[in-house]
């Protein structure tokens, strides 16, 4: 097997759940008393979600380019930035390190590219819901998105920072999220992509009118694809 490296902590909620998926698919692939050869750095995501806020992106950048050394410099053959909304400073961080790092977007492209999916809508936080550091690379595998929803962009921003990234998972919450995805069903799409790790905490991925594309599964896939050589 292969050491990948991953950069956690952003947020800590959303760490375990890579940990957790990908050490149970390399189980599953190996048997035995099989885990997966893993390194993690794992951030204070109060100080990365300082930067955020403020719109700071070069600090931001700072704090994911620091642990993608390290993990280099550890071994770690491949990285993965466990997060959406950090791919905005992808770039710099990939020019920051000789190891390739798995890009999230290109992953779940990648997979509705094979699914033939053509027209989809894409929810998560503000940045990745408006930017287009995220869904140009959609784009570019032949998905065509809905407009962004800026009133549903900021409720998602308060539900993530406010209650998933510390662990916090309430029913009204769920509600909303259900309640939205029936709307967006209605719409013109085939399919929603979940471009927040931390939303499944209060989304069912697998019960829903439209198929859903977890982000964090689909990118934590890749990284056991890359473990399994």
């Amino acid at each position: 097997m292969r050491k990948i490296g991953l950069i956690g902590g952003i947020s800590w909620t959303s760490t375990a759940r890579y940990y957790e998926i990908i050490n149970k698919a390399v189980h599953r692939a190996l048997g035995g008393q099989s885990s997966a050869p893993l390194l993690i750095e794992s951030l204070n995501f109060a100080d990365v979600a300082r930067c955020a806020t403020q719109d700071d992106w070069d600090c931001a950048a700072g704090q994911l380019i620091g642990a993608a050394q390290r993990l280099e410099q550890a071994g770690a053959e491949r990285l993965m930035i466990c997060a959406n909304s950090m791919h905005r400073v992808y770039d710099a961080v990939q020019a920051a390190v000789d190891v390739p790092i798995i890009h999230i977007a290109e992953a779940v492209g990648q997979k509705m590219q094979a699914d033939d999916i053509e027209r989809a809508a894409i929810i998560g936080t503000r940045n990745v819901m408006t930017e287009k550091f995220y869904r140009q690379r959609l784009v570019a595998h032949g998905v065509s998105l809905l407009p962004p929803d800026m009133e549903l962009a900021e409720r998602i921003d308060a539900i993530v920072y406010g209650e998933l990234t510390v662990g916090k998972v309430s029913k009204e919450s769920e509600r909303f999220m259900k309640s939205e995805l029936t709307d967006i069903a209605k719409q013109d799409v085939q399919a929603v992509v979940l471009a927040c790790t931390e939303l499944e905490l209060i989304v069912d991925v697998k019960a829903n009118v439209l198929p859903i594309y977890d982000s964090t599964a689909i990118h934590a896939r890749a990284g056991v694809d890359f473990i399994l050589g």
